[in-house]
């Protein structure tokens, strides 16, 4: 009794007191909660975990699916792409190689959208000013009489003889004979018959000049194997080949070796004219691959570049394995200066920053390209590109106008000022197409290389005597080309010699409009007479030193006569 009055006593008599029931609980507040309670909140807390789990499964599947969406729009941009570059192959493959107009100007061309043009006929067109007959009355002439049979000339009723009557009836036929032929050369020679001292006994006539000592192969031969190798681009094999229709058998050897000998005998000119070509003030460059079927130390296959430099008097062709800055930074040196038009090779810009006193032209048809290219590749821009098209159509239209008028400074004036405003609207085009925020990635592309290229490419607006493009060097470049898809390449780096210095040669003489055949015929004869060696003075045979009485000597013919009728 007395241990439960002590515990009763340190109860805290104002706690209230909780009655105890079997099968019920109570929380912490004292509030009874039955079993089916107690079951609603483990059911809740479940649905609450199930709930926050499907959240979290939600927001990844959400993620999920914002990735499939961004993988499947980044999916179309490269699916884009891989078409814009398909179409890019298939037109480098199958595409004509050339961008000039097929049957029509671009003028034409432009408004045949609309259906308005007709194809245009093939072959001269009426109204166009014709060729005009050809004078070949320089042709040495041989003649040739026509006659009818005795036993025809008689009446076929009567047996009277016919008599002839007035005068000839005369047309002419143009003609070549390719003939082969040996120069039997007999030396004669002199005994003396006096009996002064000191006097040779015997005097022989001196010897035909050969170009290569002891062989039997003339100046003429030489002249035809160098034209059609290095002119015509036809391969020596094939040559070879033709002349033995003309019983004219030649070993290939002996040809390859006497060009290898004439190589050091056309240095000297090649010099001078690359000389020559540094010293002027405006040029034109280009570059293409050249096989060089040689080994050197350093470099894993054969592929050489062949770089072409254009001025207003001579063309320079130079052979190098690589197609890196020095190049030209090698031909030009520390003394050139003036304006070079260019494409936008990264090699030239390297070179200007060497040799600053070179200034950069870049190519309007290489940027009407990209924007061609552009409107080809993707039907998106389409519309665009043809638009720029023409807007690069219109600045040459615009330049070509004022240069018509250059002996007229007033017309002048006022020609310069549209040519002005027109690349100052352009300007002004380019500059608000890069700054949209929706622009094309292959629009930013091509506006932004135009806007980096931009003060090179209007150096013509105040240099008239500057073309708008490169298509000089393009065009001097061709030769090369040609010769690329027909022999290849060169054998040996001799021969590769050679054959820029043939290039050189025969490209500056067509500048100066001098029979080639006739000076390297000329050249070969005094470099025989010089015992094999090249002439000590080459005033003679350079187009700029030379008199204008030997230029026109020299001068191609030309064949066309007015045609009044």
């Amino acid at each position: 009794m007395i241990m439960f009055m002590s515990s009763f006593q340190n109860r805290n008599l104002f706690e209230p007191q909780i009655p105890v029931y079997p099968f019920r609980d109570y929380n912490r507040f004292g509030i009874y909660q039955t079993a089916e309670v107690e079951q609603l909140h483990r059911d809740n807390d479940r649905l609450t975990r199930e709930n926050l789990k499907q959240r979290q499964q939600a927001g990844y599947w959400k993620s999920l699916h914002q990735r499939a969406v961004e993988q499947r729009e980044q999916l179309k941009k490269e699916n884009a792409e891989l078409k814009a570059k398909l179409s890019l192959r298939e037109r480098q493959l199958f595409e004509r190689k050339t961008e000039k107009a097929k049957n029509t100007t671009e003028k034409n061309e432009d408004n045949a959208q609309s259906g308005d043009q007709k194809k245009r006929p093939r072959g001269q067109q009426k109204g166009s000013k014709g060729h005009g007959r050809r004078d070949h009355s320089h042709l040495p002439s041989v003649e040739e009489v026509n006659d009818i049979p005795q036993d025809d000339r008689y009446c076929p009723c009567c047996g009277e003889l016919y008599h002839e009557f007035g005068t000839p009836d005369e047309s002419e036929i143009i003609e070549i004979k390719v003939e082969a032929y040996t120069r039997h050369i007999k030396n004669k020679k002199y005994k003396k018959t006096c009996k002064c001292p000191g006097q040779p006994g015997i005097l022989t006539a001196s010897p035909a000049p050969r170009l290569i000592p002891k062989t039997d192969i003339g100046i003429s031969v030489w002249t035809l194997i160098l034209l059609n190798k290095f002119q015509f681009m036809v391969p020596t094999g094939r040559l070879l080949a033709q002349w033995k229709l003309h019983d004219l058998d030649l070993p290939l050897g002996t040809i390859t070796d006497g060009l290898k000998r004439i190589t050091p005998m056309l240095k000297p000119v090649y010099k001078a004219i690359a000389e020559r070509n540094r010293s002027e003030k405006h040029w034109h460059a280009d570059e293409t691959r050249w096989q060089v079927f040689t080994i050197i130390d350093g470099k894993t296959n054969h592929r050489w570049y062949l770089w072409v430099f254009v001025s207003k008097s001579t063309v320079v062709y130079v052979l190098d394995p690589s197609r890196a800055a020095h190049v030209p930074e090698t031909h030009f040196g520390n003394i050139a200066t003036g304006i070079l038009n260019v494409d936008r090779y990264s090699s030239y810009k390297s070179m200007a920053k060497t040799l600053v006193k070179i200034v950069l032209a870049f190519c309007w048809a290489h940027v009407r390209r990209d924007f061609i290219s552009a409107s080809k590749d993707w039907s998106v821009l389409e519309q665009w590109g043809q638009q720029w098209k023409k807007d690069i159509g219109w600045l040459y239209h615009l330049n070509h106008r004022r240069l018509e008028v250059r002996d007229q400074p007033d017309e002048w004036n006022r020609r310069q000022a549209e040519l002005e405003q027109a690349i100052a609207e352009m300007k002004t085009q380019t500059d608000r197409e890069l700054a949209a925020e929706d622009v094309h990635p292959t629009v930013k592309k091509v506006l932004t290389s135009l806007q980096n290229h931009w003060d090179g490419l209007t150096i013509f607006v105040d240099n008239p005597d500057v073309p708008m493009d490169n298509n000089t060097a393009e065009r001097a470049i061709r030769p090369a080309v040609i010769g690329r898809k027909n022999f290849y390449g060169s054998g040996a780096q001799w021969s590769a010699q050679l054959f820029v210095m043939m290039l050189s040669i025969f490209q500056t003489l067509e500048k100066w409009n001098i029979n080639s055949h006739t000076w390297l015929n000329a050249y070969l004869q005094a470099c025989a007479e010089n015992n094999g060696n090249a002439p000590a003075d080459l005033s003679a045979f350079l187009p700029w030193e030379m008199s204008e009485e030997q230029r026109l000597k020299w001068a191609i013919k030309s064949s066309k006569i007015n045609d009044s009728s």
